[in-house]
């Protein structure tokens, strides 16, 4: 049996502003800013005549406490130099365009008996809502500042007292507030009302992002310049090296990995580094350790053509791994070869050959790292080792990349737990995705190939949007598998934009900095002339 309460329920609610709501907010706005600067009933009465689905007002039991007012407008006008009564029409919202990419915060008040109830905070979310649902750019107004006449004296200057509101250096009550709820200041607006003495006239320009258009910060298209994908979905194989009699039968066991993820409609197959020395057991030659490396890239054009021919065949992005390709100089890299379901290929060399890689099989690094543009998207490839680097993982997503694709081979589970715990970091301080492949088994005879560890995963950062341990999948150790995960990019659009934590824009370009060049080649002068 129900009971109800007998008890008065008070009932707050945002709702969609209405003529009959005008002298309430005639009252409201004259109590917020004297008789004399209210809004008159023309003004509310054109605002709501010229974009009414913009006007929303907070009614508690009844009575109107809260009034939000906005219109679109051109990004051109929104950005540049204005006051209140030039952007507003003088405060009808005349300059309202139907065609506008962005949302113009003309007013909100809130009834100063009702502060506390997070009545201004609704009404945030309720023009953030509607940004969203216009697919609008973002929300652009001028803010106010009202303890900035009171601490003039100590600042100096508006720009000194913004600086030290943003900082966290000073309370301004509605300049914190706005930073609060994800607005960002993008400069000063002079004499924006200039009867509003306790901000001396100025207006925080102030500006809000759309989460889920995918072009803030500059979030990138696919190839072609065409829109990417709200979701992706990977495919990592977690393969099992064996004794095999001929290329053909390495080819079979490739291209039967490949069907599977192309079975289940992924658009990104991962396979592991090193995958190919399994082509040495097919004539199981005792041979020094650098004559076995070398002997394995006579294999480079047939491994080559078998991952073209499978991306295009399957309709399917294939990461194939990684194998040890001859230079023309005669050095020998450990080589990604990402081929695209388009027909093109794409090569990365591991930059950081390992301790062993380089005294055993006596390979060496490259020197570039690339983002690739896919349909999907662009991504960035990091072969095993380069993943404890986190410079190679920044400079991939400054390129654009939203998804890292690490090959891995390592033998025992420190080794391994070293590139999982690197691929989830790199994840959390880039916001994005890491997929990581391994292999498992063994090979009998081949130097620095007898044991593997591998536990594959398909990491994302750690925020609510994602998986809860930031683990999209994750494999048994050390058995033959193959994983899916379905990736949104719309969630890494709002992450990078408005999560929890904003790593990407919070970086402190003005403490350091990251320079990329080539072997050999010197870095770019400072402007003083230093390196």
């Amino acid at each position: 049996m129900t009971k109800t309460n007998s008890r008065t329920k008070h009932h707050l609610m945002v709702r969609q502003a209405q003529l009959s709501d005008v002298s309430q907010l005639v009252e409201l706005t004259a109590l917020i800013y004297t008789p004399d600067w209210g809004h008159s009933p023309e003004m509310l009465r054109g605002q709501q005549a010229h974009f009414p689905e913009g006007q929303f007002v907070a009614e508690y039991d009844g009575r109107i406490v809260g009034y939000c007012s906005t219109f679109r407008i051109d990004e051109a006008s929104a950005m540049a130099p204005h006051t209140w009564t030039e952007i507003t029409g003088g405060g009808f919202g005349s300059r309202h365009d139907p065609e506008g990419d962005w949302l113009y915060g003309m007013e909100v008040v809130v009834h100063p008996d009702m502060r506390g109830m997070r009545i201004g905070q609704r009404l945030y979310t309720a023009r953030k809502n509607l940004c969203k649902e216009l697919k609008l750019r973002g929300i652009v107004f001028g803010g106010r500042m009202p303890g900035l006449a009171k601490a003039i004296k100590r600042y100096s200057s508006a720009e000194n007292y913004v600086q030290a509101v943003t900082e966290g250096r000073r309370r301004d009550q509605t300049l914190s507030f706005q930073l609060r709820n994800g607005f960002e200041v993008i400069g000063l607006l002079h004499d924006y009302v200039p009867t509003d003495h306790e901000s001396l006239g100025y207006a925080t320009h102030m500006v809000w992002r759309n989460p889920e258009l995918h072009d803030h910060p500059d979030m990138p298209h696919a190839s072609g310049g065409l829109p990417m994908p709200s979701t992706v979905r990977v495919a990592s194989v977690q393969y099992q090296q064996r004794r095999i009699t001929s290329f053909e039968e390495f080819a079979q066991q490739v291209e039967y990995f490949t069907d599977i993820a192309a079975d289940y409609h992924a658009d990104f197959v991962t396979f592991p580094e090193l995958i190919t020395l399994q082509l040495l057991s097919i004539e199981n030659e005792e041979l020094s350790p650098n004559d076995t490396i070398r002997r394995l890239s006579e294999w480079t054009p047939q491994v080559r053509d078998l991952f073209a021919r499978l991306a295009v065949r399957y309709n399917i992005n294939i990461i194939g791994g990684s194998h040890p390709t001859r230079q023309d100089d005669g050095d020998i890299h450990n080589v990604c070869y990402i081929c695209l379901r388009d027909g093109t290929m794409h090569e990365q060399e591991k930059l950081h050959p390992t301790p062993s890689e380089r005294n055993v099989w006596g390979i060496t690094g490259g020197d570039t790292a690339s983002m690739i543009q896919t349909d999907c998207g662009p991504i960035g490839v990091m072969i095993c080792y380069d993943s404890e680097f986190p410079e190679v993982a920044r400079h991939l997503i400054d390129q654009g990349a939203l998804m890292l694709f690490v090959p891995f081979c390592t033998d025992v589970r420190e080794g391994y737990l070293r590139v999982r715990y690197s691929c989830q970091a790199r994840a959390i301080e880039n916001q994005c995705y890491v997929v990581m492949s391994g292999n498992v088994g063994n090979l009998p005879g081949v130097y620095n190939f007898d044991i593997q560890y591998g536990q594959s995963c398909i990491l994302t950062p750690c925020d609510f949007p994602f998986a809860r341990d930031g683990v999209a999948a994750d494999s048994t150790p050390n058995i033959e598998t193959v994983l899916f995960a379905d990736l949104s990019l719309d969630n890494i659009a709002r992450a990078r934009n408005s999560g929890t934590v904003t790593n990407l824009k919070d970086r402190r370009y003005d403490l350091y900095e990251t320079r990329w060049r080539r072997r050999g080649k010197p870095q770019s002068q400072a402007p003083d002339g230093t390196h």
